[in-house]
Parts: structure tokens; C-alpha cells; sequence
């Protein structure tokens, strides 16, 4: 019997002891959210509402209504491209890691992440390029080329018939853009030889006879 009464004092201890931490945490949270009121108003100006990050977001990881909140902000101290509201970001994935409390802003998201589609049994891989050893500029997802790696003494030819999936110059971007990479699907047993090439040679790209006419006509259409 003492035992049981001696659980429920327990239990009962616990619960308040939650309760008291409970009514402490929200009193600290008016305190915050007076504050920052209290600045705002001391500052003056337009107020707008803003969606901020309601805890830490890890860089990569994708954007719900759980780790957003909307809150005032002053109008002249809000950095610009932030986010009005959740809705906005729901379903976008964070490019670096964003802090709670932090207002969520576009360059924290690479709006032009490109959703790569590789062929089976193939790995995807960046080199840099210049529009000189890109065909002048002309290659585009869904090229199909020839890499070649100069030295200073040699040339060597270290892929064929190269699907490119990816260039950083897109199709809206101005037809005077600069490459500066392209992005190749290779198979995994040439990653070695062609990374090795970008660190001592320099790449070169050609187009078959095919691909170029291809590209002609498309320059056509437009």
C-alpha cells in the first residue's frame, strides 16, 4: 500500500514537473515574441508577414508545412527574395542548411536543380568545359559526342558516343551564354581515366556528323 501511494507521488511529481516546464517554455516564447514586436514598433515602418524556418533545416532535405511558421517582419530589414508564405516553398529542397528562426529566402533553394535521368548501368559526371572545346557551345542535353583529352605532347581519345545530360547553360538562358561545365553519363569503369584526364589535360568535345546536322536544324526552327 505505502509502495502504491509512493508511485502515485511519484507520477504526480512528474506531471506538474512537466506542467512547470510547459508554462515556463510558453512565457519565454511571449517574452520573445513581445520583444520582437516591441523592436518593430520602435523601428517603425511597414510590417509584413514572412514564412521563417520553424526549426533547423538540413541542407538537401525537402520543405512541408512541419518546419515552417509564418511570422511579422519589419518591410525594410527583410532581405531580399524572401518567401511570403509555406505554400511558396512546399515541396522545394533546401540547397544549404537553413536555421530556425531564419527567413527562408531563394538562394537557399537551386530553383534550377535538374532531376538528372541517367541511363541504367551509367553514372552521371560534371567536367568543365569552354565554349572553344564545346563545340562552339552548341551541345546540349541529349548530345552525343566524342571526348577527347590534349596534353602538351599528346591526344587521346577516351570516350565515344557519350550521352550529355546536363550543361549549365539552359534552354532559356541567351544564345551568346558561356558553358562552363557539361555533364556527362559514362560508364562507371571510365570515371577514373576521365577524371584523371580533367586534372592533367584539357577535354575536347565533337559532335558526329549526325548530331551536328541535328543541331542545325534546331537552330533553324527557332
Amino acid at each position: 500500500m505505502k509502495r502504491n501511494k509512493s508511485l502515485i507521488v511519484g507520477l504526480l511529481c512528474g506531471v506538474l514537473c512537466a506542467c512547470c516546464v510547459f508554462a515556463y517554455t510558453q512565457v519565454l516564447r511571449n517574452q520573445v515574441i513581445e520583444e520582437r514586436n516591441e523592436a518593430l514598433a520602435r523601428y517603425g515602418g511597414e510590417q509584413i508577414e514572412v514564412c521563417v524556418a520553424k526549426r533547423d533545416i538540413a541542407a538537401g532535405e525537402t520543405i512541408d508545412e512541419s518546419c515552417t511558421e509564418t511570422r511579422t517582419w519589419l518591410a525594410d530589414l527583410l532581405p531580399a527574395g524572401a518567401f511570403a508564405n509555406s505554400q511558396d516553398v512546399a515541396g522545394m529542397r533546401a540547397s544549404s542548411d537553413i536555421y530556425a528562426g531564419e527567413v527562408l529566402l531563394e538562394k537557399r533553394f537551386s530553383q534550377g536543380m535538374q532531376t538528372l535521368s541517367i541511363p541504367q548501368g551509367l553514372t552521371a559526371l560534371s567536367v568543365p568545359a569552354q565554349n572553344v572545346q564545346a563545340v562552339g557551345g552548341a551541345l546540349a542535353p541529349g548530345s552525343r559526342v566524342d571526348v577527347y583529352a590534349t596534353g602538351a605532347t599528346s591526344t587521346k581519345l577516351i570516350g565515344q558516343d557519350i550521352l550529355v545530360v546536363a550543361t549549365d547553360v539552359s534552354s532559356e538562358s541567351s544564345s551568346t551564354a558561356n558553358i562552363s561545365w557539361i555533364t556527362l553519363a559514362v560508364k562507371p569503369s571510365s570515371v577514373q581515366e576521365m577524371v584523371a584526364a580533367v586534372a592533367s589535360a584539357e577535354l575536347y568535345f565533337t559532335l558526329p556528323t549526325t548530331q551536328v546536322e541535328l543541331s542545325a536544324k534546331h537552330e533553324e526552327n527557332q
